[in-house]
């Protein structure tokens, strides 16, 4: 059957089989509007739609009709280009037709393959088995892409099936038509059944679908079972905008490459280290200071300063809080994984090695003074260590006093390094705007960075996998802020830093672990053998892996943590100034990350959710159309409550029998009563002198009543339907008589 080979009359059929094809296209538009330009969607986009209704509306034969759509897709060239401002028409005409021409690749392209494939789709699927085919090669196709890439394509499935689905509706009503056609004719008197059918079918597979459990997958697919048979990370690149660059998708974990931030990625919790300690910390790596607007660069070569880190001796800290008071914290770290890293973890900030396997020597420690970072020497033939141990120089951070300093009594007589306030040079002006907005109320440093704290975690949303088709700003920090809005640590720990420089307050950022979930079942051992009731044990996983600000408030405080993101919470300790540093001060009350309440299943299930509307609206209709089968029965229902009573089925005289019942009331309702001393024969005699117009209908429905209940001869199995009938026509004529 080829509908579109015809073009003397256009069917319902064209249209409706042209929408289908459009919304399936639309699906691949949607794909790639985060990887192509956006003149390159609106094109595409246009000439999807703009071809279809050319099909449908020109009633001319095949030759005229490519013409024309030829010439129309040089409008829509010539529109797409110049409204994005590729092509602007600015000569005469022959310089404006010269420049166009130039201006037309890639774009012509573009346009030229959208069109041809249409034609093609066009005529090549023409019955029910082509359209399985094109429909089926679609959802793989789609679903290989949702499986090796970060893009999230459930609701480009869902919408390409329901397409497919409606498609085939169509098509099956088609072919009723052409070979049915009097049982066609017979439909057109009633359509409102077939809609309704068919509404309530989708509405059906709606409310099932959306209700279905969730559960992992049976089988691994083979590219992640490669992957990870390596020991490698699943990842994915995926361009944000053709003018953007391109991030990087994969599993959490501790970070190698910082310059490069965004993207998003998927929980792995699998365990990376055991820490035992007296007081829950974050576990810090490395620092980073000079933000290239897409992240963080590592530094170079002439600015790494390292000294060697003896085992039992004191490191200097030129960040420590020297001048204020600490709490000395020891935590022995045992690894669970053979991966190498280039720092030891442990609490700001170290102050001495103790051990490393064990040992009392090492001559594979390297310390950095100005980040307070302990580096591991990868460069010679020793394995990373398996267990370590250190002590930190916890600050007690002066809460009530730092926060009334003014920036003169901070950074006065301070020389702060310059790179803690670095700023590129296209360094986007609405983000300091926005900073200065929101600490436009107070004048004090720390107040200032708490207010920014209490911006971002309050304003924006924490997700492992931010929606970056949003992204059109080339600078990451102002993505975020006014475009994304959403997204991980990464994203507000680098957005709270370059706020906090624009200000002229000194920050920098810092990744490394999260605290990790205490392990109970370790504690009273650990405990017993140090002799420190008060000790816990963290395990820590690659799901752990964080980042977060630290803001330097002068010689005396140096610096400090500053968590930005939403769910987490700095276990921080503080003190007055005159504090006494052996007492253990009161520690603030932990938040638990929200990444570990995100479920351990495939990240990308959560990212589709069906709109509230089209469940609800599918839910209502499957309610109405319940209501309307329980209707249209009524009558069943009521005789098999009936043979509930009686305990067997109703004959068909009985039926008659209640549906006489029945009609009495009716007519009762009407003002037509029926005396206590009255057969019915002789209340429907009087009731016809009454009421003239109506006597056809109520000597029938007497003799019905009699054939039931004193003939000999039973009536037929439907005559109970035949009295319904007649009291309904019966009831139509009492509207309009007066009893």
């Amino acid at each position: 059957m080829r509908i579109f080979s015809s073009r003397k009359k256009r069917s319902w059929y064209d249209a409706f089989a042209l929408l289908w094809i459009v919304i399936i296209g639309m699906q691949w538009v949607f794909y790639t509007e985060p990887i192509w330009f956006q003149q390159t969607t609106t094109l595409v986009a246009v000439t999807l739609i703009s071809v279809a209704i050319c099909e449908m509306i020109l009633p001319f034969r095949t030759s005229i009709r490519m013409f024309l759509k030829f010439i129309l897709i040089g409008f829509i060239l010539y529109y797409v280009l110049s409204f994005y401002g590729i092509f602007i028409p600015n000569g005469t005409l022959p310089e404006n037709l010269i420049a166009f021409v130039a201006s037309l690749n890639p774009y012509v392209w573009f346009a030229i393959c959208t069109w041809v494939m249409m034609e093609c789709i066009i005529r090549l699927i023409t019955d029910a088995r082509k359209v399985l085919m094109f429909l089926g090669l679609n959802i793989v196709a789609l679903g290989i892409l949702d499986s090796f890439t970060p893009a999230v394509l459930w609701k480009e499935v869902a919408w390409t099936a329901f397409a497919g689905m409606a498609w085939l509706v169509c098509l099956h009503l088609r072919s009723f038509q052409i070979k049915y056609p009097l049982g066609w004719k017979r439909l057109r008197r009633n359509p409102f059944k077939i809609v309704a059918n068919v509404i309530i079918i989708f509405s059906l597979i709606i409310v099932v679908g959306v209700n279905m459990p969730i559960i992992p997958p049976i089988l691994t697919d083979p590219y992640t079972a490669w992957v990870k048979n390596r020991g490698d990370s699943t990842q994915a690149n995926f361009s944000a905008n053709g003018e953007n660059g391109s991030f990087t998708n994969s599993e959490s974990g501790y970070s190698r490459e910082d310059n490069q931030l965004g993207g998003g990625f998927n929980y792995d919790y699998s365990p990376v280290m055991t820490i035992y300690t007296s007081e829950r910390s974050y576990w810090r790596g490395e620092t980073r200071d000079e933000y290239s607007g897409t992240g963080w660069q590592d530094p170079s070569y002439s600015r790494r300063s390292f000294d060697d880190a003896d085992l039992g001796s004191k490191l200097h800290n030129d960040g420590a809080a020297a001048r204020g008071n600490t709490k000395q914290v020891t935590q022995s770290v045992t690894m669970l994984n053979d991966k190498v890293y280039p720092v030891l973890f442990g609490a700001y900030a170290i102050n001495e090695v103790v051990s490393v396997d064990g040992e009392s020597e090492a001559s594979t420690l390297l310390w950095k003074s100005e980040q307070a970072e302990l580096h591991w020497d990868g460069s010679r033939d020793t394995p990373f260590p398996r267990t370590y141990t250190i002590q930190s120089e916890v600050p007690l951070i002066p809460v009530d006093t730092i926060k009334a300093k003014t920036y003169e009594e901070l950074y006065g007589t301070d020389k702060m390094n310059s790179d803690y306030l670095q700023i590129p040079n296209r360094f986007p002006k609405r983000v300091t705007e926005l900073a200065k907005e929101i600490t436009a109320t107070s004048e004090y440093p720390y107040e200032k960075v708490s207010l920014l704290q209490n911006y971002l975690t309050t304003n924006f949303s924490y997700t492992n996998n931010p929606d970056l088709s949003l992204k059109q700003s080339n600078d990451f920090v102002d993505g975020f802020l006014f475009e994304i809005k959403e997204g991980y640590c990464d994203y507000f720990s680098t957005s709270l830093v370059m706020m906090a420089r624009s200000l002229d307050i000194p920050a920098r950022w810092v990744k490394g672990y999260a605290p990790g979930q205490a392990d109970f079942a370790e504690d009273a051992a650990f405990s017993q053998y140090n002799g420190e009731m008060s000790s816990m044990s963290y395990v820590v996983t690659n799901a752990d892996a964080h980042s977060w600000a630290e803001v330097y408030f002068g010689e005396e405080y140096g610096w400090i943590p500053v968590e930005a993101t939403p769910g987490f919470n700095m276990p921080l300790l503080t003190s007055t100034e005159d504090a006494d540093p052996e007492e253990t001060p009161e520690e603030e009350d932990e938040v638990q990350p929200e990444e570990t309440k995100e479920p351990i299943t495939d990240e990308k299930d959560a990212a589709f959710t069906v709109s509230p509307i089209i469940g609800w609206s599918a839910v209502s209709i499957l309610i109405l159309w319940a209501g309307y089968i329980i209707w249209r029965n009524r009558y069943n229902l009521h005789f098999y409550v009936l043979r509930l009573r009686i305990g067997k089925p109703l004959t068909p005289d009985q039926k008659v029998v209640v549906e006489t019942e029945r009609w009495i009331r009716t007519v009762r309702r009407k003002g037509l009563r029926r005396e206590q001393h009255e057969t019915l024969r002789e209340s429907v005699t009087r009731w016809q002198q009454e009421v003239p117009g109506v006597a056809a209908e109520l000597s029938e429905l007497l003799r019905q009543f009699e054939m039931a209940r004193y003939s000999p001869d039973h009536v037929q199995v439907n005559a109970w339907q035949e009295v319904q009938d007649i009291a309904g026509q019966m009831k139509k004529r009492l509207k309009s008589a007066r009893v």
